[in-house]
């Protein structure tokens, strides 16, 4: 059964993503307004009474923003976090949209095996997610200090895989970001730069034939462009003469704009 991944905007100033398949679509991450999101899904041709289920990365802002508008748009939808975070989240949710999960542990929506998995940052409980629908695999990492050896196992088959490339480095250094949020930003439960996604697709090529889609997500607004990130991350794996075009399709997530609908 074939999945469906839509990216109605990522970057440092909110995110959300849709995957579906025949039966079910669920929604990870809630950081944009409740209007985007439901003229996304009219977009994708997604009937709001399809989606199931909102899953919950972290606590941050640009990631539950409209949490509480998307239960008033979407009657009965079931918001997914772990309890760390449910105790960090600021948003009202009310009772009956609540729903927990223990990190690690699979549980299965209309037809789609979610599965989430410890990231460093510096949240509560921060989780990326891999959803499974039959042989088919989309891994979402973002808001991650660096790529853990858990994270490399997980992510290793997936078919499309959503990689965050937050910064160039030299462009933080030299921005007008304060020196304990530049610090924050390059520390272990910071964000990934763009040489640093480069280099988790070259360890990625090393342990399997790289026959998949990659997007790049999360860029920072202030310290990324999408033309360098993309540039940056294709030059570091041309270095280890691994070429994009063919089997390993590289594109950027918007910030502003919806991706096209990837089906795997």
């Amino acid at each position: 059964m074939s999945l469906k991944f839509c990216s109605f905007a990522s970057g440092s100033s909110g995110n959300s993503y849709l995957i579906k398949n025949e039966e079910t679509a669920i929604l990870i991450d809630a950081g944009i307004s409740g209007k985007r999101i439901m003229e996304g899904l009219e977009a994708t041709q997604t009937p709001p009474e399809t989606v199931r289920a909102i899953l919950v990365t972290h606590e941050h802002i640009d990631h539950v923003r409209s949490l509480p508008v998307m239960t008033r748009k979407i009657p009965g939808v079931e918001i997914y976090a772990n309890e760390a975070t449910w105790q960090r989240i600021e948003r009202p949710v009310p009772e009956e949209n609540i729903r927990n999960f223990r990190t690690g542990e699979d549980f299965e929506l209309g037809g789609i095996r979610v599965r989430s998995f410890s990231v460093p940052h510096d949240a509560a409980e921060p989780v990326g997610f891999s959803l499974i629908s039959g042989d088919r695999k989309i891994s979402i990492v973002t808001d991650a200090g660096y790529i853990t050896d858990e994270i490399y196992e997980e992510i290793t088959d997936a078919d499309m895989l959503l990689l965050e490339a937050n910064h160039e480095k030299e462009m933080l250094l030299m921005g007008r970001y304060p020196y304990p949020l530049k610090q924050r930003i390059l520390g272990d439960e910071g964000h990934l730069s763009n040489i640093s996604a480069g280099e988790v697709l070259c360890r990625l090529a090393g342990e399997k034939d790289m026959t998949r889609r990659v997007l790049l997500g999360h860029l920072s607004a202030e310290n990324n462009d999408p033309h360098v990130a993309l540039l940056t991350v294709e030059n570091t794996l041309m270095e280890q003469e691994i070429y994009t075009g063919g089997d390993l399709k590289i594109s950027v997530a918007s910030r502003h704009e919806m991706s096209p609908l990837y089906e795997i």
